[in-house]
C-alpha cells in the first residue's frame, strides 16, 4: 500500500491507493458497519435509543441519522461528483448542523439504519465498479485540500472507526446509568 500523508488543518490524513485485494478489504469491512449498527443498539427501547450521552454525545438514533445523511449527501455526493465533474470543489458536510436542523431524535432508529444501508451498499457498489483510472479522478474538498476517489474509502472507514468509539463509549455510559438507576 502506497501511502503520503498530507496536512489539513493541523492533523493529518493518509492518500492511499490501494492494491485490487486491499481495496476489496477496505470495503467489505465498510459493508460490515450496517450489521455492528444493528449489532450495537439491538434491544433498545425508545427512550433508550433518544438518550444522549454525557456531554451531548450523539444517541443512537442520531447516530445512525447522522451516518445516513453523511452516507448519503457527504460521500455519496462526493464519489458521483468526483466521477461527473472535471476537478470539483466539494463542500463540507456541516454533521452537526444537519443533526439540528433535521431533529434527529424525533426519527425512527430502524429507519435511519435502513437509509444508511442503501446509501452505504450503493456507494459500495459504485466504489468497486470503478476501473483503475477513475480510482485516481480529484478535486478539492473544502476544509481538507486536494482529494481523489481513491480517498474515500479511507475517509468512510476513519469516520466509521470515530463513531464504532462513540458508540462503545455511549454502550458503557448507558450501562452505567441502567446499573446506578437499578441500585437507587
Amino acid at each position: 500500500m502506497a501511502e503520503e500523508e498530507r496536512s489539513f488543518s493541523g492533523g493529518v490524513m493518509q492518500y492511499m491507493k490501494l492494491g485490487v485485494a486491499q481495496r476489496e478489504e477496505l470495503l467489505a469491512s465498510l459493508a460490515g458497519m450496517s450489521e455492528y449498527l444493528g449489532k450495537a443498539f439491538s434491544g433498545l427501547s425508545p427512550e433508550q435509543t433518544r438518550a444522549r450521552g454525557p456531554d451531548g454525545a450523539f444517541s443512537p438514533v442520531e447516530q445512525v441519522w447522522h451516518l445516513a445523511d453523511l452516507e448519503r449527501e457527504g460521500f455519496g455526493v462526493r464519489i458521483r461528483r468526483l466521477l461527473s465533474e472535471r476537478e470539483p470543489h466539494l463542500p463540507d458536510f456541516d454533521g452537526a448542523k444537519v443533526a439540528a436542523d433535521r431533529n434527529y431524535r424525533s426519527l425512527s432508529l430502524e429507519q435511519g439504519l435502513a437509509v444508511f444501508t442503501a446509501a452505504r451498499q450503493e456507494n459500495i457498489s459504485v466504489l468497486r465498479a470503478l476501473d483503475s483510472q477513475a480510482w485516481v479522478l480529484g478535486g478539492t474538498q473544502a476544509g481538507f485540500g486536494k482529494v481523489s476517489l481513491c480517498d474515500m474509502p479511507s475517509f468512510m472507514s476513519q469516520h466509521d472507526s470515530a463513531h464504532r468509539t462513540e458508540i462503545e463509549q455511549w454502550k458503557i455510559w448507558a450501562a452505567d446509568a441502567e446499573d446506578h438507576r437499578g441500585r437507587t
